[in-house]
Order: structure tokens, then C-alpha cells, then sequence
């Protein structure tokens, strides 16, 4: 029984984990003429740059930008220490 009660806490920790909330902030580029913005994105997968980077790109293409650079990732305590510098790209992709 202590195995089941302890496997069991594994897996609702984990849950936890997965569903915490994850945000990476970017630079993109968008040609002719030459604009650039810094952004604030929320991540739904891993939160890492690398996942983060992996899931921006497409998103910010459809638009016709192009990701430079994943900054950070980071939790929802990051969020409002970006929210002025990101403008109107703050949570925006």
C-alpha cells in the first residue's frame, strides 16, 4: 500500500510539472523593409529555449517573421517585468 500511495504522488507531481505555465521571450525580424521586435510568447510544450524555439518559429512565420533568438524562458513571475518592453508583442505569437 505505501508503494501505491508513494507511485502515486510521483505521477500528480509530475502532472503538476507538466501543466505549469512557461513563456519565452524573442527577437524576430520581418524583411522589406527591415523591422525587428522583441516579443513575449507563452510555450505550451518543454519548458526550454530550445522547445521554445522550436515551436515560435512556425508560429511567428505564419505572420511573415522570422525568430532570431529565444532570450529566455521563464514562469508566469517573469511576466510583468516584460509586459512594457514587449508592447503590442506581448503575448501576441
Amino acid at each position: 500500500m505505501k508503494h501505491i500511495l508513494l507511485s502515486l504522488a510521483c505521477v500528480l507531481a509530475l502532472t503538476g510539472a507538466a501543466q505549469a505555465q512557461c513563456f519565452a521571450d524573442y527577437k524576430a525580424k520581418k524583411d522589406g523593409p527591415l523591422r525587428l521586435h522583441y516579443g513575449v510568447a507563452q510555450i505550451s510544450g518543454t519548458c526550454s529555449a530550445s522547445a521554445a524555439q522550436q515551436e515560435l518559429a512556425p508560429r511567428l512565420s505564419t505572420k511573415g517573421w522570422t525568430l532570431l533568438q529565444v532570450q529566455s524562458v521563464f514562469g508566469p513571475e517573469g511576466l510583468d517585468q516584460r509586459k512594457a518592453s514587449a508592447g503590442k508583442f506581448y503575448l501576441r505569437f
